[in-house]
């Protein structure tokens, strides 16, 4: 089937209610599937030492407390921080998501909670309920949850890092050459959410090379300087190193850096080429720069302190973003609650600088200009981007996108046909596409602006995609809770942009798949070498079918499915070549 062509297809439903703070209950969503189980990754055991695999206790009961058993409170507790806390926050203080403290949920109250859980939103709040993802029961237990206090997780430094600390190969025992037949450059990682496992697969032949267990749900893969090493890190703040010159690559070093995380890069900068590896973690609120070839955590900083602009304490300060600055021997650290951007010098880490750069609120992800100089950052709170200027070490603007809750993954590269090189993030809040002009010198009129505003098929957008020599624009809506926009992908033409409202295509990815059950959501698009193929991961719930569609650039029509038993919830993906070049 061919892709269908739309002009503006928002799917707002319930957006006015939702920005008034009103209840969703008229929210049209998908019906439970038949003879489906629920429960995320019910056969997973992941390696946390978190609040879901230690025995936590009801904080403080209180008269007129919700009735919850230790054993519910402990499965609420494990299902909030698979699905909840990276939004929300470990403490529930919000971020991405709004604020879920105690004051807010018993003001709202039980059924309020009950209905958002079920039919969530198309500001990017998931329909765990009307997807099938969690049952009638579990939803009621999670609004019971809401209402009770959270309780305090556990601190994680030096010694429980060492102890966590794991050399499977030492570096003298690794290979000194290539000692496989893959082409590690058109490899992909692909994230196995709830398997704890990524996937290795050969971007030509499309096969499954390997499947290496990880940590819980890994949020990147980032590849060394040299190209050698794949590192990634789970939910769970597992890091795995993995050593592709391996016969049969596998990890050859791990570390837990706290009980739940996301980021992990390596030092770039000329003559530091893979020194140092940094983990950023969302709790303990902190970051490590261990070994880059053993993973030895070396220097250990937090990120609780003040909020920048109220100058009010904030204790949990989550570190989102991590890029290596290809200017300085900088790694260009996001932390999300206080609004600053840390410049860290990693040239003499006994000796340790770094830069603090006030931006705004809440700092989350964000990627490269096509020069790869400018940092630009998305502040999901204020609906704006910050752009660092990874040269000179300075806030270059701050640019309002005018659209809710920007979310552009690490953005996509375009050459305007009027505007010249702009940088592009979609919406969690809403269908806008914001597309900035990043060339001050080729074209400074248009610099560090708005451009443009792109409408694609509704909010829940995570992530836009492009390549050098791609004409298109994709954009994903995966935490939609309309099915079909949570199904499918828009792409606009390149060279359309000029138009007043340019028209975009619809590719039907759940439909292609030909996955009938559940509610698979189409999310994070990523190019092979070449930038002739796009590949989209269609991620269904644990227990059903999930697969990869594969594009082909030029004609925008399915050429290829993956389908595997072993694709367990697969979401992001990460090309060796295209990751390592910062190519987006």
């Amino acid at each position: 089937m061919k892709p269908t062509t739309a002009r503006r297809r928002a799917t707002l439903l319930a957006g006015a209610a939702i920005a008034l703070g009103l209840a969703v209950t008229g929210v049209s969503a998908q019906e439970k599937p038949k003879d489906h189980t629920d429960g995320p990754a019910a056969a997973y055991e992941p390696s946390m030492t978190t609040l879901g695999q230690i025995q936590v206790e009801i904080p403080g009961r209180k008269p007129g407390d919700p009735v919850m058993t230790p054993e519910e409170f402990q499965k609420a507790t494990t299902i909030y921080f698979e699905r909840c806390a990276g939004c929300h926050g470990v403490l529930r203080k919000g971020a991405t998501g709004k604020a879920l403290t105690t004051d807010i949920t018993r003001e709202n109250g039980f059924d309020y909670l009950r209905d958002f859980i079920t039919y969530g939103s198309p500001a990017g709040m998931p329909n765990w309920g009307t997807s099938g993802d969690m049952t009638e029961e579990d939803v009621d237990m999670m609004a019971r949850y809401l209402l009770l206090e959270p309780p305090a997780p556990p601190e994680f430094g030096m010694p429980q890092m060492r102890d966590s600390w794991k050399v499977l190969v030492a570096p003298e025992d690794r290979p000194t050459e290539k000692m496989n037949d893959w082409d590690i450059d058109n490899l992909f990682s692909v994230t196995l959410r709830d398997a704890g496992q990524i996937a290795l697969i050969d971007g030509a032949s499309y096969e499954i090379k390997a499947v290496i267990d990880t940590g819980y749900a890994v949020h990147i893969s980032r590849i060394s300087a040299s190209g050698r090493y794949l590192f990634v890190i789970g939910r769970d703040a597992k890091v795995n190193m993995i050593d592709l010159w391996m016969e049969k690559p596998d990890t050859v070093a791990e570390i837990k850096v706290g009980s739940e995380a996301r980021s992990i890069e390596t030092s770039k900068m000329e003559g530091w080429e893979d020194k140092y590896a940094i983990a950023g973690s969302y709790w303990p609120p902190q970051y490590v720069i261990m070994d880059g070839d053993t993973l030895e955590p070396l220097k250990i900083k937090s990120t609780r302190g003040m909020i920048f602009d109220e100058q009010t304490f904030h204790p949990e300060p989550r570190v989102a973003a991590i890029l290596s600055s290809h200017y300085r021997p900088e790694f260009i650290v996001n932390v999300k609650e206080t609004g600053k951007i840390l410049l860290v010098d990693y040239s003499d880490i006994k000796s340790l600088k770094v830069t603090e750069i006030e931006a705004e609120r809440f700092l989350h992800d964000g990627g490269l200009d096509s020069s790869q100089r400018y940092f630009l950052t998305a502040a999901n709170a204020r609906n704006k981007v910050a752009v660092i200027d990874t040269k000179e070490g300075t806030l270059t603007a701050l640019i309002d996108t005018e659209g809710a809750t920007p979310h552009p993954g690490r953005g996509a590269n375009i050459n305007h046909p009027t505007y010249g090189p702009v940088w592009v993030t979609s919406h969690l809040g809403d269908e806008t596409v914001a597309l900035i002009g990043t060339d001050p010198e080729g074209n400074p009129d248009h610099a560090w602006k708005m451009v443009q505003q792109l409408y694609a098929m509704g909010g829940g957008s995570l992530f836009v995609k492009t390549h050098p020599t791609s004409e298109h624009l994709y954009v994903d809506a995966p935490l939609n809770p309309d099915a079909e926009v949570s199904g499918s992908v828009a792409v606009f033409k390149v060279g359309d942009l000029a138009q007043e409202e340019p028209e975009y295509t619809v590719l039907p990815i759940v439909e292609w798949a030909g996955i009938a059950e559940g509610q698979p959501r189409v999310v994070q698009g990523e190019f092979n070498k070449e930038g002739n193929e796009i590949w989209f991961s269609v991620w269904n719930a644990a227990n059903l079918e999930s697969a990869i569609v594969v594009v082909d650039d030029k004609t925008l029509e399915m050429k290829h499915v993956i389908k595997d038993e072993r694709l367990i919830t697969p979401t992001g993906k990460f090309n060796v070549y295209n990751t390592r070049a910062d190519v987006y």
